[in-house]
């Protein structure tokens, strides 16, 4: 855990090849959360080539982390790769400083990094493995957000990475699942709380998507039939996020906020 991305057959597909912008972030500061592989590499991608510069925010995937670091800065925009542990509160705060310091500021701050295991009966969730989920997924897009909103202008944005499991939580990822819940009804409260100050704050809700996150926590079994639970049979690949995210952060969609897009290969969400 969390997995490499080089590790995984096939590689995902983060649209290194087909992401084309057209410029409608430009001139922005971003700061995303677990954008050294899979979906936040995706959205760092699209980000750059939208025309924003990027904070990579990481645990230890270094290789990976220079791997995005050097898609973005062929795309003629600058990065900053900041490695640690989100989980503490302290660390979230040296985040946000970076990002103003090095970026000259924050416009957007995607809370994309998480943390999942599998377990098939309660009692073999312990209690420290539960704190640990609800650090990592919960806790820390409280203190990156608080951090985060004193630097931000009207019109910045906070976009969160809910799940399916918000709306139908999978039995083995119990306390993922339970995290992915409580992020929704943070997205929509915060929403609603920052409103007066010109700041949106929605969700995207991705279906299976194939990240590292995948093999490295679930079972071979599980792995091999990935996907085949959504209408269209499939796992989606990092790259078919990533115009949610690029909506989401877009100046145009002012009007938009305290709202979950799902991204699930056809499988609703209510």
């Amino acid at each position: 855990m969390p997995g490499l991305t080089k590790k995984m057959d096939p590689v995902p597909d983060h649209g290194e090849t087909t992401y084309r912008g057209s410029n409608r972030l430009a001139g922005m500061k971003a700061v995303i959360t677990g954008a050294d592989s899979g979906i936040g590499r995706a959205v760092a991608l699209a980000y750059a080539r939208e025309g924003a510069d990027v904070l990579i925010s990481y645990l230890s995937e270094d290789e990976d982390a220079r791997d995005t670091q050097r898609l973005i800065e062929e795309a003629d925009r600058k990065s900053v790769l900041v490695r640690g542990d989100i989980q503490d509160a302290g660390h979230c705060r040296k985040i946000i400083e970076t990002a103003v310091s090095e970026l000259g500021g924050i416009d957007i701050l995607v809370n994309n990094a998480a943390h999942q295991a599998t377990f098939q009966e309660i009692e073999d969730i312990s209690d420290d493995e539960w704190d640990l989920t609800f650090r990592v997924n919960i806790h820390a897009m409280f203190y990156l957000s608080k951090a985060a909103v004193p630097h931000m202008k009207d019109g910045g944005s906070i976009i969160n990475t809910a799940s399916i499991n918000s709306d139908d939580p999978n039995p083995t990822l119990l306390a993922y699942a339970t995290t992915k819940g409580a992020i929704q009804n943070f997205t929509a409260g915060l929403a609603k709380m920052l409103a007066p100050r010109g700041i949106r704050v929605n969700a995207v809700a991705p279906g299976p998507i194939w990240t590292p996150l995948i093999p490295s926590t679930m079972p071979e079994e599980t792995v091999s039939k990935f996907g085949s639970q959504v209408p269209m049979k499939r796992p989606g690949q990092p790259v078919e996020l990533a115009t949610a995210y690029v909506m989401l952060a877009d100046p145009m969609s002012s009007y938009v906020s305290g709202t979950t897009i799902a991204v699930t290969g056809g499988r609703p969400i209510l």
